[in-house]
């Protein structure tokens, strides 16, 4: 068992592996700051969910009316929400991929994509910028884990 665990420390080495990991930190990172945006607008445009959250505005129905949606507000936890949806998948099916031994260059191609097509659909998202550019961020970034994934079941079962 010792000898096994060695093996498992051992991936730090492994250049495929540490290179998923920064992506994987990046992008996980990223979406963590959306919740950061979430709160801000949430403050700034003084709409919250929780009648807790109204407390330094006033008591009772003086605090109600802070116990609201706002456009802003809706649209950032969109955008995060779409990270929940892609960036979940991207870290698990990564993980899969960095260790079914691809090429570096192919890995870094893949990780580097993701991850620039996530930061452009949340710069999309917030701005906002007009359409086509959230949606061709978004489909690049699904297209990339999409080749990974095929690219781990190709090395797994031989396809």
């Amino acid at each position: 068992r010792r000898g096994e665990m060695a093996k498992a420390t051992q991936l730090i080495n492994n250049e495929v592996f540490r290179a998923f990991a920064t992506y994987a930190a990046i992008v996980l990172l990223k979406m963590m700051l959306m919740s950061l945006i979430t709160a801000y607008f949430r403050v700034t445009r003084k709409a919250f969910v929780n009648p807790e959250d109204t407390a330094t505005f006033g008591k009772g129905e003086a605090a109600k009316k802070f116990l609201r949606t706002d456009p802003d507000v809706e649209r950032v936890r969109r955008g995060h929400l779409n990270d929940l949806e892609n960036i979940v998948p991207f870290v698990g099916i990564g993980l899969l991929y960095a260790l079914s031994g691809p090429e570096l260059s192919t890995a870094l191609l893949h990780f580097r994509i993701f991850t620039g097509a996530r930061i452009l659909h949340t710069f999309a998202y917030l701005i906002p910028l007009p359409q086509p550019g959230r949606g061709l961020s978004w489909a690049v970034g699904y297209a990339v884990t999409f080749s990974m994934a095929y690219n781990v079941l190709k090395a797994a079962w031989l396809l």
